[in-house]
């Protein structure tokens, strides 16, 4: 039987390569975009099988309805990926209010609205798969990804809670946590602007970032199915090979610390 699929951020990236594969082997996407223009190119290619519904994630209501469309129209959702996103780069000190809360509505907000809408009708039916996109950059924070990595972390952490609260209904939560890819997403996201001071770090991460390889994004769809498809899925999945080459070493590290600074731990928690 087909799966149904609620694919939020479908017109570019990482959403529409999610979108392409399914459909390509016969599932049906309800797929979302901010204008349903941009997904008049999916629905020319594969007609019926694809809902096209324009959302802002950001608006609650309206990804509470957009749930409930997509459910009306195809009967059940089996699998919810949570892709809608975009990136936020600047020092710390740099980011603004606006940019910074722009960022969470968006990359956490939204996947939150879209959960909490879907949940209910996967619940009935005993079943359902919720994909939330994070990135090697909620688990590894670099300089100038810290307004982006704290969305991811926090992703992160509702998914962690969520996999839990929900196995007991058969809903199964993994978190993808892509590497570098070569799609869209640099020229999507938003960049704060510089102060002078931290112009030594800005050079130092652009040449890091010019020199980094970004892999090709061609098999990303078919890697997804692979995991929604799995009898038991991760929890947590990298795509793309830079990942495991970065996170077992900083895991590594903080197990360190925290063991050389176990005295004070336990000094802490001491009688005085």
């Amino acid at each position: 039987m087909p799966k149904i699929w609620f694919i939020t951020g479908s017109s570019r990236g990482l959403g529409r390569r999610f979108a392409h594969a399914a459909l390509a082997r016969g599932d049906k996407v309800a797929a979302t975009a901010r204008h349903t223009d941009a997904l008049a190119d999916l629905v020319a290619d594969y007609g019926d099988a694809v809902l096209p519904l324009a959302l802002d994630v950001t608006d609650r209501a309206a990804a509470t309805a957009a749930i409930q469309r997509a459910h009306a129209h195809f009967g059940r959702l089996d699998v919810v990926v949570n892709n809608a996103g975009f990136g936020l780069f600047g020092a710390v000190e740099e980011l603004t209010e606006e940019d910074i809360r722009t960022q969470f509505e968006t990359n956490v907000f939204g996947a939150l609205w879209v959960t909490q809408a879907a949940l209910p009708y996967m619940r009935a039916q005993g079943s359902g798969h919720l994909v939330m996109v994070s990135s090697l950059l909620g688990v590894a924070a670099f300089p100038t990804t810290g307004g982006y990595s704290a969305t991811k972390a926090a992703i992160e952490g509702i998914a962690d809670a969520l996999a839990q609260e929900v196995a007991g209904f058969g809903i199964k939560v993994t978190v993808v946590e892509p590497g570098p890819f070569g799609t869209e997403f640099a020229s999507s996201s938003t960049y704060a602007q510089p102060l002078a001071a931290y112009g030594g770090v800005h050079e130092a991460v652009n040449a890091a970032f010019a020199t980094m390889p970004m892999a090709n994004p061609g098999g990303i769809g078919a890697a997804l199915l692979k995991v929604v498809d799995a009898e038991n899925p991760p929890l947590r999945v990298f795509f793309g090979t830079l990942p495991l080459q970065i996170v077992p070493r900083l895991y590594a590290e903080r197990l360190k610390t925290w063991e050389q600074w176990a005295a004070v731990s336990a000094e802490a928690a001491a009688e005085q």
